[in-house]
C-alpha cells in the first residue's frame, strides 16, 4: 500500500497539506477574492469612463474563489489533468458550505483521493473525475459548515479579544501573521479563513509591512533597489534560506512589528479587511484595502505612511545595525539569490 500511494504522489505530511497546499491556496484567492475585490474598488472609487464595469468584473471573479482554490490546491498538489478539472467542482461546494476553509479541506481530500482512482480503471475519463467531485462534495456537505462554524468562531475571538486588549493583542496579531508572512506559508490566506476585519486586520497589515519593509531596508546593502522592490512590495518569504542559516536576522522585522502593533491598535486604531490584513504592503494590497476600510482622509494616507513603511524601515533599519556592530548579521546574510 505504501508503494502504491508514493507510486500515486500521496504522501501526506504537514508540509504538504500546511505550507505547500496553503501557498497554493493563496495563489488561488489571490487570483479571484483579492484581486476582484480591487477590480472592484477601482470600478467603485476611479471617476473615469467605463472603468464602473471593474466593479461587476470584480464581483463576479470574487464570487469564484470556490473554484479557484480547488483548481489551485490540486495544481500545488501536482494532480492529473483530469483530478486537477474536477477539483473546480470541489472547491465551488466547499466554498459554498464551509467557506475558504471548506474549499481548501474539500479541494485536498479530493483531490488526493481523486489521485489514488486515477489511471486505473479503463473509463478513467468518467471515474476519476467522478471520484473527485464525489468526494469533494461530500467532505464540504459532512464538515464543511463545521469548519466555517469553528473558524468563523476563532477569527470572532481573535478580533473581540484585540478590541478589550490592544496592547497585547495588538503585539500577538502583529508578531504572528508577520511571522506568517516570512514564513513559507500564506497570511494572506489565514486572515482570509479566519475572517480577520477591523482593529485586529490592521495589526496584522502592520505586522506584516513590518517584515517586508524592515527586511528590504536592513538588507538594502546587499541587495540594492532590486532586492528592495523584491522583498518590499513583493514577499519578504524571499529571506526563508537566510534565516535558515542565521535565524538571527528574523529579530529586526519581528521586534519592529511587537512595537508598532499596539501603536495600530491603540494610537493610530488602524483597520483594514479579510483582503488586506495578511497581504502588508505585497502588491499595495494591505494600503488599498486600509483606505477601502477606513477611508481615504488625510490622516488615514499618513498613518498608512507611518505604520506600513517608514515606522518599519527605521526602527528594523537600526536593530539591525545594531545586531551588525555586534557581530550577530554579516555582510552578505540577507543577500537573495533573486537579485
Amino acid at each position: 500500500m505504501k508503494e502504491f500511494l508514493e507510486r500515486k504522489g500521496v504522501k501526506p505530511s504537514f508540509r504538504k497539506y500546511f505550507v505547500d497546499a496553503l501557498s497554493y491556496m493563496a495563489l488561488g484567492l489571490f487570483s479571484s477574492l483579492i484581486i476582484g475585490l480591487i477590480m472592484q474598488t477601482a470600478g467603485r472609487r476611479i471617476p473615469i469612463p467605463y472603468f464602473s464595469l471593474l466593479e461587476s468584473v470584480g464581483t463576479t471573479a470574487m464570487g469564484l474563489y470556490g473554484p479557484a482554490i480547488g483548481v489551485a490546491v490540486a495544481y500545488g498538489l501536482k494532480a492529473p489533468r483530469l483530478v486537477l478539472f474536477a477539483a473546480v467542482i470541489s472547491g465551488a461546494a466547499g466554498a459554498q458550505l464551509g467557506g475558504p476553509a471548506g474549499a481548501f479541506i474539500a479541494a485536498i481530500l479530493s483531490t488526493e483521493i481523486g489521485k489514488i482512482v486515477s489511471q486505473e480503471t479503463k473509463v478513467d475519463i468518467i471515474v476519476t473525475p467522478f471520484v473527485t467531485i464525489i468526494t469533494g462534495v461530500g467532505t464540504a456537505t459532512l464538515i464543511g459548515p463545521i469548519i466555517a462554524d469553528w473558524v468563523e468562531g476563532f477569527g470572532s475571538v481573535i478580533m473581540y479579544s484585540t478590541t478589550q486588549q490592544p496592547f497585547i493583542m495588538g503585539i500577538l496579531v502583529a508578531v504572528l501573521m508577520g511571522l506568517a508572512l516570512t514564513a513559507p506559508i500564506s497570511s494572506a490566506a489565514i486572515a482570509i479563513m479566519l475572517g480577520l476585519e477591523g482593529l485586529a486586520a490592521g495589526a496584522a497589515t502592520v505586522g506584516c509591512a513590518s517584515q517586508m519593509i524592515g527586511f528590504a531596508t536592513s538588507s538594502f546593502r546587499e541587495n540594492g533597489w532590486s532586492g528592495f522592490i523584491a522583498l518590499g512590495i513583493g514577499t519578504s518569504m524571499l529571506q526563508i534560506a537566510n534565516i535558515m542559516k542565521n535565524p538571527v536576522i528574523l529579530i529586526p522585522p519581528t521586534v519592529t512589528a511587537a512595537i508598532l502593533g499596539p501603536f495600530a491598535t491603540l494610537v493610530f486604531q488602524m483597520e483594514n479587511n479579510y483582503a488586506g490584513a495578511g497581504m502588508g504592503t505585497s502588491g499595495l494590497v494591505g494600503q488599498i484595502m486600509t483606505v477601502e476600510t477606513m477611508g481615504n482622509s488625510g490622516t488615514v494616507f499618513l498613518s498608512i505612511l507611518v505604520l506600513h513603511f517608514l515606522a518599519p524601515a527605521i526602527l528594523s533599519l537600526l536593530f539591525s545595525e545594531g545586531m551588525r556592530k555586534l557581530g550577530w548579521i554579516k555582510f552578505g546574510d540577507m543577500k537573495i539569490e533573486q537579485t
